[in-house]
């Protein structure tokens, strides 16, 4: 039998390896959004097979059609454990973010993987080139404990365009249905509480995503000529987006559910934590009524996340004739997309200012996780993280959306799923300087080992 000690030992005297195979993986620059070299991800989904293979799997990269030409390669690997054995499916992307403006990065190369401190810094780091690295060695180290066999069967599916929406992802489950069915599904996808504090993700809230286009003039106009009869199409922008916020700044949109904060376990978050955590500057207030944790994981949130409108370099005196903003809606747990998306649109029509042309262009929905369930996989996964951190885990929401969590929850109704932790407050994944924890990523090789071997029935408590 496998014990906790035995597996922690094992873990820190094989981590040069660890960060080694991560390092490698992130020098491989695999953007999935569109402008970016696809034959890079086609790079980076051979070399996760290659590493699968050499942790003893049979993997092979497959891709399927997506909605608008082929999908994104994805790496499908698996080993046989004993017969009726629980079967696991492992899940993680190796696509990864573009890496934004490079000159705010603190390394001349964001995938030139760089240690400082106790962290190592590059693009896809944590997202999720760690959780790819942890699969991988959790199913290496755990055969050489166990004899050189897995006590359950695993399967691996590591995504290759998560970070784009995974438009391919239900076709992809429905191809290979029979391969992916699992009794446990891990997602090794999300953020633990805190650095050295491990958590399981039991909600995550959805997302509604519109394009909102106002026009009031067939042309631009002078701004001192016509100024005042007409407002231009910004200000009108303006003022439409801020009838999505009440005073308090909740959002304000009628038919928008909220929930009670998540599941037992759930740790409290102070306000001095928060701002720690965000950056938010000193003298900013915080939006919103209730607790902290509710407005983050269990009440709808709503931004503007891009606007089209005259850069100040080429401004002239002009009366802009139409303005288009991007919303970002986050729905709560129980909240479905469509519902909201009607919500949505009856407030902006309702509240259109001055009778300008309202355009809305429906972009992305997706929908909600709820896995608050006190299930056996849950139970094996919060001994099996607290015995590799030796800190309790906790249960956390996500203000955050991974979608199709959701649909593989609806794809395979009767497994139990598990949302990870890979990440952690600092990691500043999507972001500049992203970086992932070395300690936690040691942490998190061990309680996955110790999960599938918990699984298995092949560990001493």
């Amino acid at each position: 039998m496998i014990t906790a000690h035995a597996v922690r030992a094992a873990v820190r005297e094989s981590f040069d390896r660890v960060v080694s195979d991560l390092t490698d993986l992130v020098a491989i620059p695999s953007v999935s959004a569109a402008g970016h070299d696809p034959a890079q991800v086609s790079r980076s989904a051979e070399h996760v097979s290659a590493l699968l293979r050499g942790a003893g799997l049979e993997a092979q990269v497959a891709a399927v059609p997506g909605p608008d030409g082929p999908g994104r390669p994805a790496v499908l690997a698996h080993r046989d454990g004993p017969a009726d054995s629980p079967r696991v499916l492992l899940y993680a992307h190796h696509d990864v973010q573009p890496v934004g403006d490079a000159a705010r990065w603190r390394q001349a190369d964001p995938f030139a993987a760089e240690r400082r401190g106790e962290r190592l810094f590059g693009r896809g780091t944590a997202d999720d080139g760690a959780g790819v690295i942890a699969h991988v060695h959790a199913l290496r180290l755990l055969a050489e404990l166990n004899g050189d066999e897995l006590p359950c069967s695993v399967t691996v599916f590591i995504e290759g365009e998560e970070e784009v929406g995974s438009p391919s992802f239900r076709t992809f489950l429905n191809t290979y249905r029979d391969r992916l069915d699992a009794d446990v599904i891990v997602v090794a996808d999300s953020s633990n509480w805190k650095v050295g504090v491990p958590a399981l993700t039991t909600s995550l809230r959805g997302v509604v995503q519109v394009d909102v286009r106002l026009d009031v003039l067939d042309h631009a106009l002078h701004s001192g000529q016509y100024g005042g009869p007409v407002i231009d199409a910004v200000t009108a922008m303006c003022r439409l987006v801020s009838t999505l916020h009440d005073e308090r700044g909740d959002v304000a949109v009628d038919g928008l559910i909220s929930r009670p904060v998540a599941a037992p376990g759930t740790p409290d978050y102070s306000e001095a934590d928060f701002r720690a955590d965000a950056g938010v500057l000193e003298g900013v207030e915080l939006a919103g009524t209730g607790d902290l944790t509710s407005r983050l994981w269990t009440k709808p949130a709503l931004a503007v996340i891009g606007m089209d409108v005259t850069p100040l370099q080429v401004a002239g005196n002009v009366l802009s004739p139409s303005c288009t903003a991007r919303l970002s809606l986050r729905i709560a747990p129980g909240q479905d997309p469509d519902a909201a998306l009607t919500a949505l649109k009856a407030h902006l029509e309702e509240h259109v200012p001055f009778g300008a042309r309202l355009t809305v262009t429906v972009g992305e929905l997706g929908p909600a996780f709820d896995g608050a369930a006190d299930t056996p996989a849950a139970r094996a996964a919060h001994w099996a993280l607290t015995s590799a951190f030796g800190a309790e885990a906790v249960n956390i929401g996500q203000g955050g959306s991974i979608p199709f969590i959701a649909t593989l929850k609806e794809t395979f109704p009767e497994a139990q799923v598990l949302v990870t932790g890979i990440e952690d407050p600092d990691t500043r994944a999507h972001s500049e300087d992203e970086s992932m924890h070395l300690g936690d990523l040691e942490h998190i090789v061990a309680a996955e080992v110790l999960l599938l071997a918990r699984l298995g029935g092949a560990v001493a408590d």
